[in-house]
């Protein structure tokens, strides 16, 4: 049965510190291993059932790709309003998480009775469709810090995940295309990240996945001076940090960016992944 009032999914946003892309014929089984962390610092999407999607990111209006594709295909066309601290298109996976939270909220909304595993499909399916990420929809479906150790969406990928939490820094310097990275030659990239796989698995702590993301960006040719050189003013001062994929983000442990010297946000890593939420609330 359909909600009679406001219904919102709150979805973490999402850093993917290495991964190494998946292209398959199916889409639901294209996508990428790797590993991140999701943040208390996410988007929460509203719906609205409508005859044609719209979406609307911070109030104003966009348009996401992924939404519609995702919407079309699960059959409820809705108005989406997306609330997010986070800037789109630096790495923190705003997209699929609008996506997600679309789909979570608009199955609900309408009465459409779609099982958890056929939203998140549609999600990353759309995403993948789109050329907008290949590994954040499942990462935010699943929470913590995710190992994304085969691609695809479900029944097809499989994660694990690295057992703890942790208060993080974040500073952005401006986006990046996914589309242009993820449509050019991935070659390099995908050795890099599936030898940092490997060495993360051996052992699967917090300081190995920053450290393996700093070698991971410098072997795939990603790092940008802004972030280079940040990188480098956090570690001169005993820190840790690393870049976030893809964007022209820095991610540092604790209180790494501030003691730098850079104005940086903060939160947490989120212990669970996308939820409803029947009752508007801010993220």
């Amino acid at each position: 049965m359909a909600s009679p009032g406001p219904v919102h999914a709150f979805v973490p946003g999402h850093v993917t510190v290495f991964f190494a892309p998946r292209f398959r014929d199916d889409p639901a089984r294209t996508g990428s291993i790797g590993a991140g962390l999701t943040l208390a610092d996410g988007v929460v999407v509203g719906v609205e059932p409508s005859d044609e999607t719209s979406v609307t990111l911070n109030g104003e209006r966009v348009s996401m790709a992924p939404v519609e594709r995702a919407l079309a295909a699960l059959g409820t066309p809705a108005g989406v309003h997306a609330e997010t601290p986070l800037p789109p298109g630096a790495g923190f996976g705003v997209s699929g998480a609008v996506t997600l939270g679309a789909a979570l909220a608009a199955n609900h909304a309408t009465g459409a009775a779609r099982s958890e595993n056929d939203l998140v499909r549609a999600a990353h399916v759309a995403e993948v469709e789109s050329n907008t990420g290949l590994g954040d929809v499942v990462a935010q479906a699943r929470g913590g810090l995710p190992i994304r150790l085969e691609a695809g969406a479900p029944p097809h990928g499989a994660l694990d995940g690295i057992p703890t939490a942790a208060r993080v820094e974040y500073v952005s310097f401006g986006d990046r295309s996914t589309s242009d990275v993820l449509t050019g030659d991935t070659v390099a990239l995908a050795a890099a990240g599936e030898r940092a796989l490997a060495a993360l698995r051996e052992a699967p702590t917090l300081d190995r996945l920053f450290a393996l993301g700093g070698r991971f960006a410098r072997e795939a040719d990603l790092l940008s001076p802004p972030v280079a050189t940040a990188i480098e003013a956090v570690e001169a001062t005993g820190g840790t940090a690393t870049m976030a994929m893809l964007g022209e983000t820095v991610v540092a442990l604790d209180d790494g960016l501030s003691a730098a010297g850079y104005d940086a946000s903060a939160c947490r890593t989120h212990p669970a992944g996308a939820t409803l939420r029947l009752a508007p609330e801010s993220p």
